[in-house]
């Protein structure tokens, strides 16, 4: 048992070392990353996923006026729905609700793909070529979500914002300027800001888990599927580890 764990924490640590080597460091160094490689994962993960992040986001910030205007009315305090689902979902939901639609939509594929090559030892081909697979297969991957996840969680901070804003102005009769007018008081810069670095370093971690259970498969069909199903319950349960994290650091820091 100890001796597996440090196996996969020793690969683990390989996979992240090479990954962050050969999309940072090495492209200073004459090896630049796949552009159009890059541009056609970011087309995927994040293009492909702007439906279903704003449909989810619309029904999340009329849900969070609900839930808000359901404790607010009793004491005459309607006006502050704009600020509850502002910096709720600014600092916290929609990163969350992004990270976990991307886990389950590119992290999933990414593990799949990779190991699918893997169990048909076409990762070993583009060893036999030279060709680095963390290069090949990677490092596209990772920039494209360190680029869309934020760009979709600041889709996702602007239709959750209209969600409430619509619920707020037609069922709970609070006037359209007095929410816009409540919404830019209550939400800061750092609020935005704190949304968008969780959402980027949630790119990061699934980008790198996907990879990694890929690189793991060794068999079949059967290995792929059971890789695939975890590389999406560790994404969820990691970009929840480090919600809490940046949360905290954020709380203190900030």
């Amino acid at each position: 048992m100890a001796f597996t764990l440090r196996k996969d924490i020793a690969d683990a640590s390989r996979i992240i070392n090479n990954t962050f080597y050969w999309t940072f460091i090495s492209p200073f160094r004459g090896k630049p990353v796949r552009v159009r490689a890059t541009v056609s994962e970011m087309v995927k993960a994040g293009y492909n996923s702007v439906p279903i992040v704003a449909v989810i986001s619309f029904f999340v910030g009329i849900i969070l006026a609900l839930q808000a205007a359901y404790q607010l009315k009793r004491v005459g305090a309607l006006i502050y729905v704009a600020n509850l689902v502002g910096v709720s979902l600014t600092r916290e939901l929609s990163p969350i609700l992004t990270a976990i639609i991307v886990s389950g939509r590119s992290g999933s594929a990414f593990a799949a793909e990779i190991g699918s090559m893997k169990a048909a030892e076409e990762v070993d081909a583009l060893v036999t070529m030279g060709i680095n697979p963390i290069r090949f297969l990677v490092s596209p991957k990772l920039i494209a979500l360190m680029v869309m996840v934020p760009a979709l969680t600041m889709l996702s901070d602007v239709i959750g914002i209209s969600g409430g804003f619509l619920l707020s102005v037609s069922v709970l009769d609070i006037h359209p300027y007095n929410y816009y007018q409540q919404s830019i008081n209550a939400l800061l810069v750092k609020d935005v800001f704190t949304g968008l670095i969780k959402a980027w370093a949630f790119g990061i971690v699934i980008t790198i888990v996907g990879a990694y259970q890929g690189f793991k498969v060794e068999g079949g069909a059967e290995e792929v599927g059971r890789r695939t199903t975890s590389s999406v319950v560790a994404s969820i349960f990691l970009v929840i580890i480090f919600d809490l994290f940046f949360t905290m650091l954020f709380y203190y820091f900030t």
